[in-house]
């Protein structure tokens, strides 16, 4: 099961993406599908995380908490799933957890790069 947690986290990231832009393409945020959409995604990312290998012993510490980052990114899609769900009319505090979680993941992914390109080099 933990080759299949990339799949699934590209899967789920395309499937949050899609559920962001339903309402944007459409106009009006109006309708539920978006929400079960995004609901999925955040779902298959949290999935995605859990199931992933934990950081080897040796790992330096700056790596293994950007690994850490990526899984508070899931957890926000989350907590933005949710919000879409609980304050329907209003989507200023989904769209907030979603950009949240969105700058979390792009800012962990390329430090992540990064800092195993700096350990490799030592």
């Amino acid at each position: 099961m933990k080759k299949f947690a990339p799949i699934m986290l590209i899967i789920g990231l395309l499937t949050i993406a899609v559920g962001v832009l339903m309402p944007i393409m459409s106009g009006s945020p109006e309708g539920t599908a978006f929400r079960y959409v995004f609901a999925v995604g955040a779902g298959l990312t949290i999935l995605a995380r859990f199931m992933e290998p934990s950081a080897p012993a040796g790992t330096p510490i700056r790596i293994k908490r950007l690994m850490r980052m990526e899984s508070w990114s899931s957890l926000f899609f989350c907590v933005a799933a949710f919000f879409a769900f609980y304050s329907a009319p209003v989507i200023r505090d989904w769209l907030a957890f979603t950009l949240a979680g969105a700058a979390l993941q792009i800012y962990s992914s390329i430090m992540l790069n990064i800092a195993a390109s700096k350990s490799a080099k030592k």
